[in-house]
């Protein structure tokens, strides 16, 4: 016969755990929406950006801009940006990430990465790629992208890499996340009749075309990251409400298998005490 004391204990156990992995899922939900609408914002802008980029690079001299000319000495390291979450709980969000950059490149010896994100440092510190910084504190994902997109640039203007990649989770709906891989450096120049870029009709500019592009590409670069940087935080909150509620499921569904099982052994104990007690009145009565 089942121990009735100890399977009261695994349904209050999985009552317990029902309660949290509830409440995880609310609170992940609640950061979700607003995660959601600013990665969706922000996709809408950076899209924008890139468009007008194209749109003046085909009214510029490209080669007087160190971030769209080639280094002459190739230093062939890759700098990769890897966007990954601070905390677990969120299902296989991040190893799927993982495995998807270990696929992606190869010779992991030759990268210089960037985390953001404390699982994504573990990662990079356990393989062979080297570890140029970690933003994986926990302050607000904005206050890291200037001094991301600064250290991006010095690397790839002074010749230190010789591309810088972003690998991050593209939040795609609530129920999908897939790893993605973006190459903002060098800044491949589409040609002018390529589909979805419009060129401008005749419009004025100032102070001149060119002084507005070279302001306006350290801007697109940081919105590049930024939006990567978004889409990341807006996936890790989708699974981790996602992995919550799976939770959730699987604790109320033991605690049902639990309490069946619990009536059983009731049941049971019952059976065995009332017979026991019609024996010994048979033997009383036969005595």
């Amino acid at each position: 016969m089942a121990n009735i004391r100890l399977i009261k204990r695994r349904i209050k156990s999985a009552q317990n755990i029902a309660q949290i992995t509830k409440a995880m899922e609310l609170v992940a939900a609640s950061k979700m929406k607003k995660a959601q609408a600013a990665a969706l914002s922000g996709k809408l802008y950076a899209q924008k950006i890139y468009d007008m980029v194209m749109q003046l690079s085909h009214k510029v001299d490209l080669a007087s801009h160190p971030l769209l000319r080639k280094p002459e000495k190739l230093s062939g390291r890759t700098l990769v940006i890897v966007a990954s979450s601070n905390k677990g709980l969120c299902g296989g969000l991040n190893t799927s990430l993982f495995r998807f950059l270990l696929t992606q490149y190869v010779h992991m010896n030759t990268l210089s990465c960037i985390s953001v994100g404390k699982k994504g440092t573990t990662f990079l510190v356990r393989s062979a790629a080297t570890l140029v910084a970690d933003f994986s504190q926990t302050a607000s994902v904005s206050e890291h992208i200037p001094a991301i997109t600064k250290l991006v640039i010095d690397a790839f203007t002074t010749g230190q890499v010789d591309q810088v990649d972003l690998v991050y989770n593209e939040f795609l709906s609530v129920a999908r996340q897939n790893p993605k891989r973006k190459t903002i450096l060098p800044l491949s120049i589409e040609p002018s009749n390529s589909v979805g870029i419009k060129q401008p009709s005749d419009m004025l500019i100032e102070p001149n075309v060119q002084e507005v592009f070279s302001q306006l590409l350290p801007h697109y670069m940081e919105n590049q990251i930024r939006d990567a940087l978004l889409q990341s935080e807006a996936s890790e909150h989708s699974a981790r409400m996602l992995a919550m509620r799976n939770a959730t499921d699987n604790a109320l569904s033991l605690m049902g298998d639990l309490t069946l099982l619990y009536n059983k052994a009731r049941q049971e104990k019952i059976t065995y005490e009332i017979t026991d007690m019609v024996t010994a009145r048979l033997a009383v009565k036969e005595s």
